[in-house]
This record gives C-alpha cells, sequence and structure tokens, in this order.
C-alpha cells in the first residue's frame, strides 16, 4: 500500500480549499452578472415614462365632480339583543312536556311547556264549592233578615236579635268575597302551569327535561328566549363627535347607521342611532351610542362584532376625484392639476371624507370640471408637460381598484420599483402604463432593493382610508 507523506497531504487540502474557492467565486460572478442584467433589461413600461428623449410624461387622468358626499364615523361595534328572556315556571309542580325545539322561532304567547295542572284544577273545584255553599247561606240569611225586619217593626222582635242576623249577612257576604278571590287565584295557577312564551323570538337550548319538579323560586329557568327582530348594536365613538351628535338629534334628524361584517366590506343591515348614552367614558374618553336594527333577514347575531358607519352629515356638493390623485406628503395633501397647455400643477388641498371604494372628496383646493393626474405621478414635477394616456371617471372605478381580485398596486421609489402583489388570480392585473402582465402578473422595471421610497400612493377601502397601498397575498388583491 503506497503511502503518502504529511508534506504532500497538506498541499493536497490546500488545493481543494482553493479549488472551492475559485468556484464559489465564479459562481457568485455569474450571479451577480445575471441579475445585473435582468435588472437593466426593461420589462414594461410604467405610468410615469418618457413618451420619448426629453419628451411629455404618460399619465392617467381623472376629471374632478361634484357629489353629495355623506360624513360618516366608523366604530367596532357589538351585537345586543334587543331582549333577552329567561322563562321560569311560576308554579311549583311537575314538568310534564315541552312544545319547542332548540333554536326554534316562537312567538310571544306561544305555549312552551305544561306543569301538572291536577293539583290546581282541584283546587280550583273545591273554592268553587265553598263558593255555591256561602252563597246559599247569603241567601238565607238575607230572607231571615227581611222578616227579622218585618217584626222589629211591629215591635215583635228584639233590636239585638235583628242586629245580630244583620252581622251574620255580612258575614256570608264577605266569606263569598274571599272564595271568589280564591277561585281567580287557582285559575290563574291553572294558567301558570301552561307556559307561554313572554316575547317573540329564538328560543336557546333546553336547561329542564320533562319529568322534573319545577318551582317558581328556581333561577335557572327552562329556556333562555332572545329577541333578535329588532336587534342594536353598541358601539363607541370619541367624545369630540358628541356635539355633531346632540345638534343633530335636537333637530329631530334621523341618523343612518349600516352595519358592515368584520372586514367592513359586506353590508349586513341598515337602521339608525336611537340612543346616546348620559355620561362619557372617563377612562377611554369616548361615549357609548347604540343604533336599531328591523334584522328581518337575521344577518345580524347576539354577540356578534361589526363595523358600524355612522351617517351624521352630508356634504351637498362636495367636488370629489379618484382616489388615486391624492397624494401624501410632509407638506400635507397635494394632487397634480393638468392644465390646458398638458402642464401639471402641484396644488395642495384639504381632503375631506372618502366615498364609496374609489373616490375622495376634497374641500378646497380643486374646482369641479378640473382634470387631475391619477398615474404616472412618481415622477412628475411642478410645470411637468404630460400625455394623456386616458381617463379614470370618477363616476366609476379607478384604473387599479383597491381589494379587486387579481389586481396589483405598484409603488414606486427613488430606490427603483417595486411590483408588490405581482400574482392575481385568473385575470391579468393592469399595471399603470397599461400593460397586461402574463397570468395575472404586473409588470414593471425592477432595481435597486425592490424598497419603495418618496412618495406615498393613498387608496381609500370601503371601511377605511388606507395610507400605504399594499397587495394581497395568493389571491393578488389589493389591500
Amino acid at each position: 500500500m503506497r503511502r503518502y507523506s504529511k508534506q504532500t497531504i497538506k498541499w493536497r487540502n490546500v488545493l481543494v480549499v482553493v479549488l472551492i474557492l475559485l468556484l464559489i467565486a465564479g459562481l457568485g460572478y455569474y450571479l451577480f452578472a445575471h441579475h445585473s442584467g435582468s435588472g437593466a433589461a426593461p420589462t414594461g413600461r410604467p405610468g410615469g415614462m418618457r413618451m420619448g428623449m426629453g419628451g411629455p410624461t404618460a399619465v392617467h387622468g381623472g376629471v374632478a365632480k361634484q357629489a353629495d358626499v355623506p360624513v360618516t364615523l366608523s366604530a367596532l361595534g357589538t351585537v345586543v339583543a334587543n331582549a333577552s328572556v329567561t322563562v321560569t315556571s311560576r308554579v311549583d309542580g311537575q314538568l310534564l312536556k315541552v312544545y319547542f325545539t332548540e333554536g326554534q322561532k316562537v312567538e310571544q304567547g306561544q305555549l312552551l311547556a305544561q306543569i301538572d295542572p291536577r293539583s290546581y284544577q282541584a283546587s280550583l273545584e273545591q273554592y268553587q264549592g265553598d263558593l255555591a255553599q256561602n252563597q246559599a247561606l247569603l241567601k238565607s240569611a238575607q230572607l231571615t233578615l227581611a222578616r227579622y225586619q218585618k217584626l222589629y217593626a211591629q215591635d215583635s222582635l228584639s233590636r239585638q236579635d235583628l242586629e245580630t242576623q244583620t252581622a251574620t249577612v255580612g258575614q256570608y257576604a264577605g266569606a263569598i268575597k274571599s272564595y271568589q278571590a280564591q277561585i281567580d287565584a287557582a285559575k290563574l295557577d291553572l294558567e301558570y302551569a301552561r307556559i307561554t312564551a313572554p316575547v317573540s323570538g329564538r328560543v336557546g337550548l333546553r336547561l329542564v327535561d320533562p319529568g322534573n319538579m319545577v318551582h317558581s323560586s328556581d333561577t335557572t329557568g327552562i329556556v333562555t328566549i332572545t329577541q333578535t327582530q329588532p336587534i342594536a348594536v353598541t358601539f363607541s365613538v370619541p367624545q369630540a363627535n358628541l356635539p355633531t351628535l346632540l345638534q343633530a338629534l335636537h333637530h329631530g334628524q334621523t341618523l343612518p347607521a349600516t352595519a358592515l361584517d368584520q372586514d367592513g366590506t359586506t353590508e349586513l343591515a341598515q337602521g339608525e342611532l336611537n340612543f346616546i348614552s348620559n355620561e362619557i367614558d372617563s377612562e377611554t374618553g369616548s361615549i357609548k351610542l347604540k343604533a336599531m336594527f328591523a334584522n328581518h333577514d337575521e344577518k345580524l347575531y347576539p354577540n356578534q362584532f361589526v363595523n358600524v358607519r355612522l351617517q351624521t352629515n352630508v356634504l351637498a356638493g362636495a367636488t370629489v376625484i379618484p382616489a388615486q390623485a391624492l397624494q401624501l406628503s410632509s407638506d400635507g395633501d397635494f394632487v397634480y392639476v393638468i392644465k390646458q397647455d398638458n402642464s401639471v400643477e402641484r396644488r395642495q388641498v384639504k381632503a375631506g371624507p372618502s366615498f364609496g371604494t374609489s373616490l375622495q372628496a376634497v374641500l378646497s383646493g380643486v374646482s369641479p370640471g378640473e382634470r387631475v393626474v391619477t398615474e404616472g405621478i412618481d415622477r412628475l414635477s411642478n410645470g411637468a408637460k404630460v400625455t394623456i394616456v386616458s381617463d379614470n371617471d370618477t363616476g366609476g372605478g379607478s384604473a387599479v381598484e383597491s381589494g379587486a381580485p387579481g389586481s396589483a398596486t405598484r409603488v414606486k421609489g427613488s430606490a427603483g420599483t417595486t411590483d408588490s402583489g405581482a400574482t392575481g388570480g385568473n385575470g391579468g392585473a393592469k399595471s399603470i402604463d397599461g400593460t397586461t402582465g402574463g397570468d395575472g402578473a404586473a409588470k414593471g422595471s425592477s432595481g435597486g432593493n425592490g424598497k419603495a421610497a418618496g412618495v406615498t400612493r393613498r387608496h381609500t377601502g370601503s371601511a377605511a382610508t388606507q395610507r400605504v397601498s399594499t397587495t394581497g397575498g395568493n389571491d393578488g388583491a389589493a389591500q
């Protein structure tokens, strides 16, 4: 067997290490060159790309219009049953039968259970017999009293006998009233032996099975009925909103309330505010409100968490623009207004409430009829020339709807362009420049490390205003 010296083995190990390092370096160089080449190659034309060297910037625009915009307050609420009644027995006895099914809807006065009525029926008949007996005795005593009165008038009877007979008549009359009251009580016990629903609603679990003894002193009851039509939703709003609410109620205005699901996207029911608490919570600085809903389709369920949108006012004839046009900066909200000569003017605005899913009210800074830039804003500056690719109708939706399945929202920055949510459903996601990428992929140029910087775009959703546009997970929905 051939043996190698220690020095030979040492040099061989050094050679292996050097080869491994060279291989790693070559692989790293290849990956770096491939990444740089792919990053430099354009994959699509962003909405703000120049049409040519030194030419105008291609943008999408939208026209400001007038609309009546509701002013709303949003809060998280809890559904509360209008009434919750524990049905208990008013008499003692054996529970013979129940006439309801757990979870069943019942109407007020509907028979729910039957207590053994035989003892109460026997008592009723006994009192009725005693009443008849005393009625007969009273009649006899009254006849005797009439004879005594004639005899007393003829001085044939002493005054004492007349007074005694008069007292006897009064005694029987009192006994009749007593037995009549006992009969009424026995009839009431018989009625209570038939347990009926005190309110309309939905019954819960049966708490006592037939055959058990029940008592009027029981606290657990037989079943609980929850009234869900109508139903209430309680929620709290900051105390700063109290003057607006009180002013509306003092003027007799009805404040509409809308209940939405937990995502704030699906409307569950329409109702109105009917209660304002008489005190403010000192710990939270909020005031509790309650709205009532008819709940005919029973989409609201007790103890359910919902989003509540309370309308406090309406801005009549307000100016609305596409939500994508409104931008946020350290100086405040602004938009780019497209002038007649196709140049843009950066204009500060005062934003109002959102309207629908894609519109934004503007209180000042933009007039109805003016055109604003909705896409391709990131490379614009004050006075820049633009070419309008297409207009977004303020009456409809924007080109990229927040929350639309299969769409992708792009956020640009100085370091590069980041495509958030490049996956979509079955349909293609429309990029800013209008191109459609593959099977729902949003196209755009990539560069840097993909971190978005610079102008932050604000989209308006159904439940809240989002300051940063992001995209959803697997289905590519923009959130």
